[in-house]
């Protein structure tokens, strides 16, 4: 019988911590959690990634030419709910393996459906996601310090980079919400890597 799994996606090593809590069905499957994650976290589809549990890796099978280790697993046909079933348990998912980002996704609550909800929702959250290709959690902490200090001699190339609009606090369920009801749940389909 199908469920509804709250999930908090959590951006490790990153503090004060960024974080979504979610809503989705227990047998969505990993190609389409990829994609929920995704538009809830705010990144734009630009990297390869993976979900990580038990000692295997849940990869995207367009790219299994790359693959070179057999505990990699085509997470095509993998349901969420075949890795996660009790309350506490977690997965990780890794985004743009060369800035390293890495989510602890927790099962906090298993819900009975309602039929009158639509899944997947974002119900909570905290901060702005970090901007693509900033370097990673050190980068993105070494980027903070400098938009936050106008006398820095980097300060207006990294403003220009990041945009003057960048608030590192900005968080709104709405918008987000309105994007996961979009096609592919409001994800970027192309991938650059």
């Amino acid at each position: 019988m199908q469920n509804i799994f709250q999930l908090k996606i959590t951006l490790n090593d990153i503090s004060p911590p960024i974080w979504r809590r979610v809503h989705v069905n227990s047998d969505t499957l990993l190609f389409d959690l990829h994609k929920i994650i995704q538009t809830a976290m705010g990144w734009t589809n630009s990297h390869l990634h993976q979900f990580v549990y038990n000692d295997r890796y849940y990869c995207n099978p367009e790219y299994e030419e790359e693959w070179d280790d057999s505990r990699q697993v085509d997470y095509s046909k993998v349901r969420l709910e075949e890795l996660l079933s009790s309350m506490n348990q977690h997965i990780i998912y890794e985004y743009d393996f060369g800035d390293g980002w890495e989510h602890i996704i927790e099962l906090e609550k298993i819900i009975p459906v309602d039929i009158k909800m639509k899944h997947p929702i974002c119900i909570d959250g905290k901060r702005n996601c970090p901007p693509e290709d900033c370097g990673g959690p050190g980068g993105y902490e070494d980027l903070l310090e400098v938009i936050k200090n106008p006398e820095n001699e980097e300060y207006e190339s990294m403003l220009e980079w990041v945009g003057n609009d960048f608030d590192p606090e900005y968080f709104d369920k709405n918008e987000i919400n309105e994007e996961l009801r979009q096609k592919d749940f409001g994800c970027i389909t192309i991938l650059d890597d």
